[in-house]
């Protein structure tokens, strides 16, 4: 009888625990299929889209927690003697920089846009043409002009300027980001609807009345993000600022890997990633302040100013900054490259850096453009806030400068992944973290064309997502893919800190040549590989036109 009733108690027990476990089941399937707000992906492509994100975002997150145990007598130290110096140098630079690159592409993209300039169909297209140019190469051309040996010395017998400067940083830097500002904004002035100017006219404002009070505070959001790109590209730059001996953040962090001292390195890199946090921040508060909105229903395009007599004043100012930031550089760098041709700098040593830079971008553009698919397509069909963690971890490494990237690199593979150090897959892993955002933006756009009911039909016929995404989606957004990859091919080629701090030994790129050569003030033997580099960089450049 004992037994029987133990047997019984037992029983229901079982039946109480199966109960629990099928209850606490089904409130983990709602909550699941809440955070998705309805269907979820499979398991294969949310794994595969969740590994990819988190190696992307593992050397970031590896130099932070290095930095914690830096010890507070390091932290103390450069806090006290390097920091306040190096926070300086990095904020007034990129606050000059970022204003004066802004007010020019302002002035370019309404002169252009807005007004009858003379040649303005011309002007739309070369005055974007410094985006091609890396400012160290830019930097090189006008070392060479106003440097302490150049040509103005020859000429003058002293330079006029002072290139190796806090203004020549910035004058170098300037010409050379203006034009992020110059096709963000010009695209907005194409989309700009005259009825508001009509409307202010008939209220008796005149045109400097409407441009302040109309057109700025429609030209907001994209003059915002063309300063955001300025001023995240002046916190990265290395090679300009290093070539013009200026010290900011990067500069300081590749010297202190260049000495061993990777832990004061670290706690650098965690300052300057506060920095770029900050930024973003401060962005992102501001772009919620300043939301505009325009019907489409009754558009007219604006009405073509006339400068009267400013035509001319405007014609030669936006030329003289083209020959600044576009004819001198080149004329430069053609010079030299014509005396080192015929000295023989296109020799089988040259060839080698040109198939190292070939190797390790192919290499980079590739893996780029196969592991950004499963991501972008998560985000598109899949919208959760764990997708949205997936995406955020992906852009990591694009919103760093390279040399923070190469410094988590260097911790993981030396410390971990020994096999994997001092090789140039090491590079190519740099190069991907850095900049498959770029092929993640490409591909987003072209699956943004296509329609969802293509993957419930594909789903209909029993295919699980990931089949979906390789048999149905991927034939349908090659095009944006290869884009992508072709902007990331380009981006990883120009790519010099990351490059600098993780090549091993014997292994030159073109631009570790083009650096190494111009510190070296050997320009005859940089310029043949700075101008290849230009050459090909002219590839994104088409892409980003048609865009904007």
């Amino acid at each position: 009888m004992d037994n029987l009733r133990l047997k019984i108690h037992q029983l229901v027990e079982d039946v109480k625990v199966r109960s629990f476990l099928r209850a606490f089941k089904l409130f983990l399937q709602r909550i699941w299929t809440n955070i998705w707000y309805g269907e979820s992906p499979g398991w294969v492509l949310l794994v595969l889209g969740l590994g990819i994100s988190i190696v992307m975002a593992f050397p970031i997150i590896y130099v932070v927690i290095n930095s914690l145990f830096a010890g507070a007598d390091r932290w103390l130290r450069l806090l006290d003697d390097r920091v306040p110096g190096l926070l300086w140098n990095t904020l007034s630079l990129t606050f000059v920089v970022t204003f004066m690159a802004v007010t020019i592409g302002v002035i370019l993209a309404w002169l252009v846009q807005r007004c009858d300039l003379p040649g303005r169909k011309m002007w739309r297209w070369i005055l974007a043409l410094p985006l091609v140019i890396p400012p160290y190469v830019g930097a090189v051309a006008y070392i060479s002009i106003f440097g302490p040996a150049g040509w103005f010395r020859d000429v003058l017998g002293q330079s006029p300027f002072d290139i190796y400067s806090f203004w020549g940083v910035v004058f170098v830097l300037t010409m050379f980001t203006y034009p992020y500002v110059f096709l963000i904004t010009s695209s907005s002035l194409k989309k700009m609807n005259r009825n508001f100017e009509d409307a202010a006219r008939s209220l008796g404002m005149n045109t400097a009345e409407i441009f302040w009070k109309v057109n700025l505070p429609f030209l907001r959001p994209a003059i915002g993000a063309g300063a955001i790109l300025i001023a995240l590209y002046v916190l990265s730059d290395f090679g300009a600022i290093a070539m013009l001996r200026y010290n900011t953040f990067t500069a300081a962090i590749y010297y202190q890997i260049g000495g061993f001292d990777n832990v004061s390195a670290t706690v650098l890199s965690v300052m300057l990633i506060g920095l770029t946090v900050a930024i973003l921040w401060l962005e992102s508060k501001g772009k919620k302040k300043r939301k505009y909105y325009q019907s489409a229903n009754s558009h007219k395009k604006p009405d073509i100013l006339p400068l009267g007599k400013f035509k001319w004043p405007a014609l030669i100012l936006t030329s003289l900054i083209f020959i600044m930031s576009v004819v001198l550089p080149i004329a430069v760098l053609l010079y030299w490259a014509r005396l080192g041709i015929a000295e023989g700098a296109l020799d089988y040593r040259f060839w080698g850096f040109a198939l190292n830079s070939l190797k390790v971008s192919s290499i980079a553009a590739l893996v780029s453009m196969i592991l950004s698919v499963p991501i972008i397509y998560l985000k598109s069909r899949y919208p959760s806030i764990i997708t949205t963690v997936i995406d955020k971890l992906s852009y990591s490494g694009y919103a760093l400068p390279g040399v923070i990237v190469a410094l988590g690199l260097i911790f993981v593979f030396s410390q971990h992944i020994p096999w994997l150090y001092n090789t140039y897959m090491a590079v190519a892993i740099a190069y991907i973290i850095r900049f498959m955002p770029q092929a993640m933006q490409s591909g987003e756009s072209s699956l943004s064309l296509v329609s969802p009911k293509m993957d419930e039909s594909a789903r209909s016929l029993g295919l699980p997502s990931w089949q979906v995404l390789f048999k149905v989606i991927i034939p349908q957004i090659l095009p944006g893919i290869l884009a992508g990859g072709a902007l990331v091919f380009v981006s990883s080629l120009k790519e010099l800190p990351a490059t600098l701090a993780l090549r091993p030994p014997g292994f030159d790129t073109l631009s570790v040549r083009v650096w190494i050569e111009a510190t070296e003030a050997i320009y005859h033997m940089a310029a043949p590989a700075a101008l290849i580099i230009i050459a090909v960089s002219l590839i994104p450049l088409r892409w980003m036109l048609s865009k904007y």
